[in-house]
């Protein structure tokens, strides 16, 4: 690392107070500081000199010039204006960084028009590139990033990340644990997750009151391809575990009351081998679950068609 390597608690800390600012926690702003981490981030982003590298959280952008030495171009995104002050200072005598002021989501479902388009844009004009996201993300926006990153039509051909560990837990876990949900469900159905290194608070500052991790995310194309529909699977996914605990011959019936009356509900569970009286949501393998909303979905189908 070169001028990245400033990045420390002492410089960091110099930096806020000539500026007249704190960090804040309400924008989940916890800046890495022990260079090691960065770098083992940054390495095992995979960057070559053709990618398009996405990071959101820019903070002071030491990680930021760091990947723009590596990568075709670095699009950055920094919610908070104080943040994109320092960010435009330290990033300025680089010509691959596009540095946004703005959210990165425009809602909880969908990545914000602005990242979007300068995201195609770079694509567009780098035949051949790969998409790639690494970024110590905000706490707070770990989850809709992530998640509807894998949702767009966007080539992304990798992910690294820092989360929190619970986050991390939650998404790389196996059926029948406490934390598998419709999150673990929707990122295994479609990539290779893997919990890379927990990270204590030690390596941040401000410290967070919790653990953190390094996640890797890679595209499982094969997959990905069973799933027949992926909105309508996100949304029987969502609705399933909302009630995890409940059978799933009760909250499938009750979900598709409008289109599936209850013998029919329990012919498809029937064919698909499924005990009605003992499945619950959180028992099902992602494969399973994706073998079951494609069967709803596409008898749901034929009776619209009907």
């Amino acid at each position: 690392m070169k001028d990245d390597e400033r990045q420390t608690r002492s410089y960091l800390m110099q930096l806020f107070e000539r500026h007249g600012f704190n960090p804040r926690s309400d924008l989940g702003q916890n800046f890495l500081i022990d260079l090691n981490i960065i770098e083992y981030v940054v390495a095992n982003g995979r960057i070559q000199p053709t990618d398009i590298v996405l990071e959101v959280g820019t903070g002071t952008g030491g990680m930021t010039t760091f990947m723009a030495q590596k990568a075709r171009h670095v699009i950055t995104v920094e919610y908070d204006k104080n943040m994109h002050t320092l960010a435009s200072e330290a990033t300025q005598k680089y010509d691959n960084i596009t540095l946004l002021h703005c959210d990165a989501l425009k809602n909880k479902n969908q990545i914000s028009p602005t990242v979007i388009n300068a995201i195609e844009e770079q694509l567009q004009a780098n035949p051949g590139s790969q998409l790639k996201l690494i970024a110590n993300l905000p706490y707070n926006i770990a989850t809709p990033i992530i998640s509807n990153l894998v949702a767009s039509e966007l080539p992304w051909s990798r992910m690294v990340v820092t989360i929190q560990l619970e986050l991390g837990l939650k998404m790389s876990c196996k059926s029948s644990a406490s934390n598998y949900g419709a999150l673990s469900v929707w990122l295994q159905s479609q990539c290779f997750v893997k919990l890379l290194k927990k990270l204590g608070p030690t390596v941040f500052w401000p410290r967070p009151k919790v653990d953190s991790a390094i996640v890797q995310l890679t595209p499982n194309p094969p997959q990905k391809k069973l799933i027949r529909d992926r909105v309508f699977f996100q949304d029987f996914l969502r609705r399933v575990f909302q009630h995890r605990r409940k059978l799933m011959r009760s909250t499938l019936t009750n979900m598709y009351s409008k289109q599936l009356a209850k013998p029919e509900v329990d012919e498809i569970l029937l064919a698909q081998g499924i005990e009605k009286e003992k499945a619950r949501a959180e028992e099902f393998s992602v494969p399973e679950l994706i073998e079951l909303a494609n069967t709803f979905q596409e008898r749901i189908t034929q009776k619209i068609n009907t």
